[in-house]
């Protein structure tokens, strides 16, 4: 069994830049990504700000190499997926046993929601496609098959924390030596379906979006995906690894279907799970990537588990989500992305648009950019419906 778990490199693709590098100077220039919708259609919600990718699907086929028909929530994942692979300075996929572990939440609905419009449009037309890849498991196959990889192929569908779940899995599958490398993350596209649930709930926020300041009403939504690639100790001797992936827990206070438990109970579980299995004290970590949707409930929850945790001594903390929106399922995998960039640069990201301190809170979010601090150790939340809430600390190689 391999002890360590390393991060050899990453990728990223969202509605602040097609690629990690663009992400990073979207933080830098503070520039978030909410705008109206430009390439999701739909009647009744286009004065929502979201946070899309700033790219058609022709684009994105192009960029992906794929044909343009395949669902978005793919092509999001193939792009992320094979830049996190070209930038670990890996050989040919093929010259190792290759994992391939991914997150989502809608899978190929974007296509699918377009199914009946068309069928009754044009009557007999067939429209296979359209559906064909409607399952989660559909879209990982899919990147898998073109990517290559044969060894191991699974998918994660846990909300909020998928792709922080397919971190945990991933590195499950290095430290049993199943395979030598996984490439682990999440992805998911907008589609209305996700637009209508969250404006049932009530949480959608009409304004860009303001996580842990009092003021704030609610989230926007995102899309997008971010991949690690995970490695054993072995390979990583090889390599020039970003970080190391020291700790992760998965925890579920099952409190409520759509809502945390006001007393943070899970994300408390899952925050202390992950830093016992790092070894870490509290005030050993210096960064927080926050869950922090800009919600009510989910906040003050987040909030209420950490001040419980980390008093009196509390890390920097902010939400990348007030850049990026809501992800949903990809969210773990970009915001590991960037947290494990954190580690390798120094890099602190500002909480866009942060003012008034909760007063509920001890603490605060930063709101400005930093680079160059000496980080050793970092923690990213994702904490899902349900209550499925999972933390992961990455530390310094």
């Amino acid at each position: 069994m391999s002890d360590k778990v390393w991060i050899a490199g990453g990728g990223v693709i969202s509605g602040i830049g097609l690629d990690l590098r663009a992400c990073l100077q979207a933080f830098r220039d503070m520039q978030p990504g909410m705008t109206t919708m430009q390439h999701l259609r739909s009647v009744h919600h286009n004065t929502f700000p979201v946070a899309e990718v700033k790219a058609d699907n022709a684009t994105l086929a192009d960029m992906a190499r794929m044909p343009e028909h395949i669902s978005r929530t793919a092509l999001l994942s193939l792009i992320a997926a094979r830049e996190a692979w070209q930038s670990a300075g890996l050989r040919d996929i093929s010259a190792y046993r290759v994992g391939f572990v991914s997150g989502n939440t809608v899978g190929g609905m974007d296509k699918t929601e377009d199914f009946f419009a068309d069928l009754l449009t044009h009557p007999g037309k067939g429209r296979l496609n359209q559906v064909v890849h409607h399952e989660c498991g559909s879209i990982t196959e899919l990147v898998a098959d073109t990517l290559g990889i044969r060894h191991h192929i699974s998918t994660i569908s846990t909300a909020c924390s998928s792709g922080a779940n397919a971190l945990m899995y991933g590195a499950r599958l290095i430290r049993n030596n199943i395979v030598d490398v996984v490439i682990a993350g999440g992805t998911d596209s907008l589609t209305r379906f996700t637009l209508n649930g969250f404006n049932t709930l009530m949480i959608l926020d009409q304004q860009p979006c303001r996580p842990f300041d009092d003021t704030r009403t609610g989230l926007n939504l995102g899309e997008g995906a971010g991949y690690v690639i995970l490695v054993s100790d072995s390979l990583a001797a090889q390599l020039q690894p970003w970080c190391r992936l020291s700790g992760y827990a998965n925890a579920n206070d099952a409190y409520h279907q759509t809502a945390s438990s006001p007393d943070g109970t899970g994300n408390y579980l899952a925050m202390k799970g992950a830093l016992d299995m790092s070894g870490l004290q509290p005030q050993q970590i210096d960064y927080i990537n926050l869950h922090g949707t800009g919600t009510q409930n989910n906040d003050i929850s987040e909030g209420i588990a950490i001040s419980r945790l980390f008093a009196p001594h509390f890390p920097v903390m902010s939400s990348t989500k007030s850049f990026t929106g809501h992800t949903l399922g990809a969210s773990g995998g970009i915001e590991a992305v960037f947290s494990a960039m954190a580690v390798k640069e120094g890099i602190i990201y500002p909480n866009a648009r942060f003012e008034h301190q909760m007063k509920e809170l001890p603490f605060a979010p930063v709101a400005a950019y930093a680079t160059g601090k000496p980080l050793q150790h970092v923690m990213s939340n994702s904490f899902g419906f349900g209550g499925n809430c999972s933390s992961l600390v990455f530390s310094k190689a």
